[in-house]
């Protein structure tokens, strides 16, 4: 499935339906009096949160999206039919903007969300509304109002409990697919992940949601390499898990350089519970790993532990550790 986080969209809602000007028309009747029904009320545009998507890109194909409008009222006082409301779903997570592009309108963060985007029009009234003791046999009757439209933006802002951030090549699409039920792609080269990756963790009994974020790169806050475009994705994670290849010749340097692109992009985003993660630990001798702790662990004051992907022993500890991280 192709990923899109961010689209522009044209909604109109329906235009109510005509009141009806119609007089009773029956056989021995000569002054049948009014009985013009109203007409129905157009139908609404309604936004709503989906569990099982997580891209807009179905909108990049179609973005033009119209309700039905009301149906005109018609004699015998018969009032038309509501015209039916357009659902649009979304992902958990979606922000819907303005025009601008800045100003936001609603924030879908509950599955099962609506958020009404255009009101449909209501229906007009039919003469039978005009009658009175003065004018018994009124013509006047109204049209139905124009539903609203507008242009909106839709951004998609993952929702995760955790949030996997590193260099390109760090392992984290490795251990994604490890720890849960997601299938990233997985290779030796940077940049393998060009899209965030959702995955969902069980572990005694409780149940936790990753997310995999594309490899950051020095002057990712500024858009350089996959750049901005992903570190919005981890604005809403409750924690992060810092990955770092334990075989990287300078680890201080590679910790820095993404905790100054958070910090660059956001203050809030830098100051985010984090755990270390050190990972291929199976390619370095034990003794060399704790004095790679040992002296990393002057740097920070988060928790730091040391994995292998390919153990499964390791891969329960870190889903254990996960669980404190993710509350």
């Amino acid at each position: 499935m192709k990923f899109l986080d961010q689209v522009k969209i044209y909604i109109k809602a329906g235009n109510g339906g005509d009141g009806s000007p119609s007089f009773r028309r029956e056989k021995f009747i000569e002054y049948g009096g009014p009985d013009g029904g109203d007409g129905g009320d157009g139908g609404s545009v309604i936004l709503k949160a989906e569990q099982n998507l997580n891209t807009l890109i179905d909108y990049r194909y179609q973005q033009h999206h119209k309700a039905k409008r009301g149906v005109n009222g018609s004699g015998q006082n018969r009032t038309g039919k509501n015209g039916d409301n357009l659902i649009l779903k979304v992902p958990l997570g979606t922000q819907v903007f303005e025009e601008d592009n800045k100003t936001l309108v609603y924030d879908f963060i509950k599955v099962g969300e609506e958020f009404v985007a255009a009101t449909g029009g209501k229906g007009g009234l039919g003469n039978t509304r005009f009658k009175s003791s003065t004018n018994r046999a009124p013509r006047k009757f109204t049209k139905g109002k124009t539903g609203e439209e507008f242009t909106i933006w839709l951004q998609l802002k993952t929702i995760a409990d955790i949030g996997i951030i590193g260099l390109p090549n760090a392992g984290k699409s490795s251990l994604l697919a490890a720890i849960t039920n997601a299938n990233p792609k997985i290779a030796n080269y940077q940049f393998t992940t060009l899209n965030p990756n959702l995955g969902v963790a069980n572990y005694d009994n409780k149940e936790i949601t990753i997310a995999d974020i594309p490899g950051l790169v020095e002057g990712a806050h500024k858009g350089t390499g996959l750049g901005i475009q992903f570190l919005k994705h981890i604005e809403r994670c409750k924690s992060l898990l810092h990955m770092i290849d334990i075989t990287n010749k300078d680890l201080k340097k590679s910790y820095k350089q993404i905790k100054n692109e958070l910090k660059n992009y956001s203050s809030k985003l830098s100051k985010k519970k984090e755990l270390i993660v050190l990972n291929k630990s199976d390619l370095v001798d034990k003794k060399e790993i704790k004095k790679i702790i040992e002296d990393f662990s002057k740097n920070t004051k988060s928790e730091i532990v040391t994995i292998s992907v390919l153990e499964k022993k390791s891969i329960s500890q870190i889903k254990a550790k996960l669980i404190s991280y993710a509350s």
